[in-house]
C-alpha cells in the first residue's frame, strides 16, 4: 500500500515552501535594488555638493593667483625702473671716471689713445641718456625685438652672463 495523500501532501508542501522562497529572494532582490538606487542618488548629491565647494575653491585659487600675479608685476616694474635708474648712473659715473683720467691715457700712451678714452666716456654718457629716456616697457620691446632678430646671440649672451654669475655666485 502507498500513502499517495502523504506524497502528495509533500510535494504541495515543497512547492509552497519553493513559492515562499521565491517570493522572499524577490522581495530582497527589490530591496537591495531600492538600497543601490538610494546610495546612488546619496552618491550623487554628495558628488555635486563636493563640485561646487572645489569649484568654489578654484575660483577663489585663481582670484588669489591673479591678484599675486598683479602684485609682482608692479613690484617687478618698480625693481626694474630701480635697476634702470642705477644703471644710468653707473653708466654716468664709469664716463665721469673715464673722462676725468683722459688726460693721464694722454700723457702715458698719447694724444691718440686719450681720444679714444673720451669717445669711450661721450658713448657711455650718450648711451646712459638713451636709457633715461626710455621706459622699462620700451627696454623690454628692445629686448624681445633682438632676440627676434638675432636668437642665436641672445643665447650666446645669456649663456655667457649665465656663467659669469654662477661663477660670481660660487663663493
Amino acid at each position: 500500500m502507498t500513502n499517495t495523500a502523504t506524497d502528495n501532501n509533500d510535494t504541495n508542501t515543497g512547492t509552497a515552501h519553493r513559492a515562499e522562497a521565491k517570493s522572499r529572494f524577490n522581495a530582497a532582490l527589490e530591496e537591495a535594488k531600492a538600497g543601490a538606487a538610494a546610495l546612488r542618488a546619496e552618491g550623487k548629491e554628495r558628488a555635486a555638493a563636493y563640485r561646487g565647494q572645489a569649484k568654489g575653491k578654484g575660483e577663489d585659487w585663481v582670484a588669489e593667483a591673479k591678484t599675486y600675479g598683479t602684485e609682482a608685476r608692479v613690484k617687478g616694474k618698480e625693481l626694474a625702473t630701480e635697476g634702470k635708474v642705477k644703471t644710468s648712473e653707473g653708466l654716468r659715473a664709469l664716463s665721469r671716471t673715464i673722462s676725468d683720467n683722459a688726460y693721464q691715457v694722454d700723457e702715458k700712451l698719447g694724444s691718440k689713445y686719450g681720444e679714444y678714452a673720451r669717445t669711450a666716456s661721450k658713448s657711455l654718457d650718450d648711451y646712459a641718456g638713451k636709457l633715461d629716456d626710455k621706459s622699462v616697457d620700451d627696454l623690454v620691446e628692445d629686448g624681445r625685438e633682438f632676440v627676434r632678430k638675432s636668437p642665436g646671440l641672445a643665447i650666446g649672451i645669456a649663456a655667457a652672463a649665465g656663467f659669469m654669475l654662477s661663477r660670481l655666485f660660487r663663493r
